[in-house]
C-alpha cells in the first residue's frame, strides 16, 4: 500500500516519493506536490483561496456562482 500525502499548498494528494518536504525552523513540516507549489506559499506567500487552480479557490468559485 503506498503512503499518500496532501499538499499544504493546493490540497491535491500525491504518492510517497513524489513532491518535497520542507521542513521549518519550529518543527512543522510542509508537504508540497510540486515546485509551483512551495514556491507560491514560501517564497511569494500567496493565499491559496484567491486562486482558481487550488482546491479551496475552486471551493470559493463554486459558492460565488
Amino acid at each position: 500500500m503506498v503512503t499518500t500525502h496532501r499538499c499544504t499548498f493546493c490540497e491535491r494528494e500525491f504518492p510517497h516519493g513524489v513532491g518535497m518536504l520542507y521542513a521549518k525552523r519550529d518543527g512543522t513540516l510542509l508537504w508540497f506536490c510540486s515546485r509551483r507549489c512551495r514556491v507560491y506559499m514560501i517564497d511569494q506567500r500567496k493565499d491559496p483561496r484567491r486562486l482558481k487552480w487550488t482546491m479551496t479557490g475552486k471551493a470559493l468559485a463554486k459558492q460565488r456562482r
